[in-house]
């Protein structure tokens, strides 16, 4: 079993920092050019992991070969009211073509409607299909992660999407898609890392742009940061070291 402990902050190095990051470029109205900047951009910088659209997973597996960046992408992103079948199969085709993290958003609706056995169906439908295609594929380990969408929900809310998340397997819980009505807050993090405990990720996503805002989700409990502007936040980071403010 994985075990996520506090990043330790006074100690962070630059490529410690950049191993926390899942670049991410998500934009419905980026072009193939622009998102093959992106992913070479990715290469350079040798993030965790970057994450695109799941038609653009080929590409980002041909750009990044050779190197240890993680190719993922998200399912049903970013509203999460596919049926679970649809989502598996989501899932497994973003596996075939080379993928090996998944970002799933939650039914949304189901939760705020207080339905959680949908919720759960959700989430054990779309793992068991992954450990099933680990299986018939002699696969390492695929790193699932469950997109709460937090700005939608109270905090009762999120605190049973976490249980349900940990429940079913997820090895991950994540704040937001970005695209809703806000992002990550500290104080979202804090709880979700107090629900889950230390053997589940938590990955904080949304509106996350400098390492001012990287470094207070990280000292909440954040063990991965979802962002659009890594490079930023890692010239930022250095730029803080340098002077003494990291």
């Amino acid at each position: 079993m994985n075990q996520f402990n506090p990043v330790d902050i006074d100690s962070l190095t630059v490529d410690g920092l950049v191993s926390l990051i899942d670049q991410t470029m998500l934009k419905p109205d980026a072009t193939i050019e622009e998102y093959s900047i992106f992913l070479s951009g990715a290469r350079k910088w040798g993030f965790k992991s970057v994450f695109v659209p799941p038609c653009y997973v080929p590409l980002a597996c041909g750009i990044l070969s050779g190197t240890d960046v993680v190719v993922g992408a998200p399912v049903s992103f970013p509203f999460g009211y596919a049926a679970p079948e649809t989502k598996a199969s989501e899932a497994l085709v973003i596996l075939e073509d080379g993928g090996r993290e998944i970002d799933v958003v939650m039914n949304i609706s189901a939760a705020l409607s207080g339905e959680w056995e949908i919720v759960s169906e959700d989430l054990e439908v779309v793992v068991g299909a992954v450990k099933k295609w680990e299986e018939i594929n002699r696969s390492p380990h695929i790193t699932l992660k469950l997109i709460l969408e937090t700005p939608y929900l109270h905090d009762e809310q999120k605190r049973e999407a976490c249980r349900r998340a940990v429940e079913a397997g997820m090895d991950y819980v994540k704040t937001a898609t970005g695209f809703s009505n806000g992002g990550a807050t500290v104080e979202d993090v804090r709880l979700m890392r107090e629900v889950v405990g230390e053997h589940i990720g938590v990955k904080a996503s949304g509106g996350i742009r400098t390492w001012l805002q990287a470094r207070a989700m990280l000292e909440a409990g954040a063990t991965r940061i979802g962002t659009s502007t890594g490079q930023e936040i890692v010239i930022d980071f250095e730029r803080a070291k340098e002077e003494g403010e990291s």
